[in-house]
């Protein structure tokens, strides 16, 4: 069965490289521009599969999303991967205390990307 992604970013750049690389790899992918879009998208979908997340974001930054994701009790085992250019210490133990599954830094491997999105999604 074909999985679903959520890609959350709020460079087009990103979201485009990330779809090309899991469509390549046989997903389906759906975006969001921010955290904020990211919910919306989610209340009109069946639940993905594996939701990837940005942190610095506009409107409401990925560690935000994530608690958001969280809250409710029927998301809560959704995978999450954060991908960011950040490598703060600090910052990937907030991402973890809000409900992180993973945290993968940019620029991203697409081949690393797939297979933390199998292992996660497994």
């Amino acid at each position: 069965m074909t999985k679903t992604i959520l890609t959350v970013d709020d460079s087009r750049t990103m979201r485009e490289m990330l779809r090309r690389a899991l469509q390549d790899s046989g997903f389906i992918v759906v975006q969001a521009e921010d955290g904020v879009h990211g919910l919306e998208v989610l209340e009109g979908m069946a639940y993905p599969d594996v939701i990837i997340t940005d942190v610095n974001m506009p409107r409401m930054d990925g560690l935000q999303f994530i608690e958001e994701v969280r809250s409710d009790v029927n998301r809560r085992v959704i995978p999450i991967l954060v991908l960011s250019t950040e490598s703060d210490p600090e910052k990937k133990a907030r991402a973890r205390g809000a409900g992180a599954t993973g945290w993968i830094v940019k620029p991203f491997d697409p081949v690393k990307l797939v297979d933390a999105i199998k292992r996660v999604a497994a």
